[in-house]
């Protein structure tokens, strides 16, 4: 079956960025424009000031210098440094205010990121790795804030301090002027080299950064599974290539600035000498003065200063962009179980069935897992499905939760195909239980709640001691508000499925499912579990995905899964007459007569 869904690439095709990425990057500040233009205005006001300060030294040299007036040279020194005062105040608010946009900015971003992945179909995260969008959300927009904190807000200074330098030069002394814009074509050829390479070089590092984070995730959340097959060296091994792979990444970007910043320096070193000489000879004949020539090597020196900092605020831009080529490309990714364009019923209860009508499905275009699925579960009825590791049964589960979509055929609820059902009116319908129990870093209460604050302590209380999960939870410090650790670290793996079930209990879904939720435990946790099951299934609908068959003998009817197909349907004692699948399974799980020949997989 085909998917929109995309595997997040991190390097993209050179090219310069889309207007429409530009435009995105800047509605962020949209909320903030009167303080952008502050910003803006100061950093005008700001460049001025710039301008003054050599001005004051040539007034200094020509006027009292050279004259000797000590009040005067006083006077000058007093002033220039008012000035400088003025500067550093004008400094101080504004990196105060571009602070503060820009983490308004990226707080707005991180949200819309965070809301966005909430929403994204479970598809989406099968295809990309944990590790790579918290990359995304942390180093990308990182890369963001840097743009907004040092970037945008200041360009417009340093755009007007470069055309006020050069007019200014112009009117002092064109020909010293045109002397120092010889030099500019050189300074313009190394700028477009230099964009034209540090662009794909930060792409490449922003692309190493998320692999070596997503192997880096897996490898720390597979701790137990490495240090039980000594695979240590095979993983150490695996992370020294992604890590050295983003060091080159690096040293590119390393090697970009080492050659683009000394060449500046050196095409500022040539505009100074030209000065020096045109200027000192100049001096000489006496049409111009000492303070003019030292007026100008300042004015040259600044007007290099905008162009590096331009060119460094570029740097950043070309990072900024990078990133937010990948954080739009992540936000403009559409999530695929959606809610019917024409209208989504809203259902409180199940009145009659679930019916899977000749369900085919299958992963990314590989090969059908259900090939022509059908079965009823009316209401109030428990239905068990068996079979085979890699038969289908877990995507049964997924397909009635709606985490994906049917490739054909339909399931109904009610007669109402599940995809014209409102989202969250399925889900307060349907409560999966799977064998791989997700706990969260916080008290043993909240895990059961989820945080739903209108569910009263009480009613937790009261869930917990109904699936017999209250002795094991009072026996804790703190009992109920006793914290566990990221995802359940301190609990057994019983305890954990207790914890689910009283989790179920307390969202009181009409229809739970229950997906291996009593395989991997020990018997006398099987036995609290069942009972459990027992008190939990009173008065619902259910559908249980069974590994252990004595825990699904009670089943109204039990289905067979065999390559995709329901193969075989009854109660227990029908199935183990018929001599088929269901009663291998049964023979070997309880050690009877099957024989080390036989094959449940034939």
């Amino acid at each position: 079956m085909a998917s929109d869904s995309f595997i997040m690439d991190d390097v993209h095709p050179g090219g310069k960025p889309t207007a429409r990425v530009r435009w995105q990057l800047l509605s962020l500040l949209r909320p903030y424009w009167h303080l952008v233009v502050l910003s803006s205005v100061i950093s005008l006001a700001m460049a001025g000031l710039q301008l003054v300060g050599p001005y004051l030294v040539k007034l200094t040299i020509d006027r009292y210098i050279a004259v000797a007036n000590v009040s005067g040279v006083v006077g000058m020194s007093l002033l220039y440094t008012g000035v400088a005062l003025l500067i550093f105040l004008m400094e101080f608010f504004q990196g105060l205010l571009i602070a503060w946009v820009g983490q308004q900015g990226m707080r707005r971003l991180r949200q819309q990121l965070f809301s966005h992945l909430q929403h994204l179909d479970v598809r989406f995260f099968d295809r990309n790795p944990v590790g790579r969008l918290l990359t995304r959300i942390t180093s990308d927009v990182q890369a963001l804030n840097e743009l907004f904190s040092q970037g945008v807000m200041t360009v417009a200074g340093d755009v007007f301090l470069l055309f006020a330098i050069l007019g200014l030069m112009f009117y002092i002394s064109v020909p010293l002027t045109l002397l120092v814009l010889i030099t500019v074509p050189m300074l313009m050829l190394s700028g477009y080299l230099f964009s034209k390479y540090v662009r794909e070089a930060y792409r490449q590092v922003r692309s190493a950064l998320s692999h070596m984070n997503a192997y880096l995730q897996e490898a720390i959340g597979g701790i137990r599974t490495i240090v039980a097959y000594n695979a240590q060296p095979l993983v150490e091994k695996r992370f020294v290539e992604l890590n050295d792979t983003f060091r080159a990444a690096n040293m590119q970007t390393v090697f970009c600035h080492a050659v683009f910043l000394p060449v500046v320096e050196l095409i500022g070193a040539v505009a100074v000498a030209l000065i020096i000489w045109y200027g000192g000879l100049s001096t000489l004949n006496g049409s111009l003065t000492i303070g003019t020539v030292v007026l100008f090597i300042q004015y040259s020196q600044r007007l290099f200063q905008p162009v590096k900092d331009l060119s460094d605020k570029f740097n950043i831009y070309q990072t900024a962009i990078a990133a937010a080529e990948r954080l739009y490309k992540l936000l403009e990714t559409k999530p695929q179980i959606v809610n019917s364009s024409s209208g989504a019923h809203r259902l409180h209860n199940l009145k009659h069935e679930i019916r899977f009508e000749n369900v085919w499905f299958a992963y990314d275009d590989q090969e059908w897992v259900l090939k022509g699925t059908s079965f009823t579960i009316k209401r109030g009825e428990t239905v068990a499905i068996v079979g085979p590791t890699g038969s289908g049964k877990s995507t049964i589960v997924s397909l009635l939760a709606r985490f994906y979509d049917v490739s054909r055929g339909r399931i109904l609820v009610d007669n109402i195909d599940i995809r014209d059902i409102d989202l969250q009116s399925l889900r307060r319908l349907v409560t999966v239980v799977s064998q791989d129990v997700f706990l969260f870093s916080g008290s043993i209460a909240d895990n059961i709640r989820l945080g739903n604050s209108s569910i009263p302590l009480e009613r937790v209380v009261e869930c917990a001691r109904l699936v017999n999960a209250a002795s094991f939870i009072e026996r804790l410090p703190q009992g109920y508000n006793y914290e566990i650790r990221e995802r359940g670290a301190t609990l057994s793996v019983g305890q954990k499925q207790l914890l689910a079930l009283a989790r179920a209990l307390a969202f009181d879904a009409p229809v739970l499912v229950l997906d291996e939720a009593t395989a991997n435990i020990d018997t006398e946790t099987e036995r609290l579990i069942q009972d459990a099951l027992d008190k939990l299934l009173v008065g619902r609908t259910a559908l249980i995905v069974a590994h252990r068959l004595s825990t699904i003998q009670k089943a109204n009817r039990i289905l067979v899964v065999h390559h995709g197909r329901i193969v075989e349907e009854g109660t227990h004692e029908e199935l183990l007459k018929l001599d088929g699948i269901y009663k291998k399974l049964y023979e070997l799980q309880f050690n009877l007569s099957l024989s080390p020949k036989q094959s449940v997989l034939r």
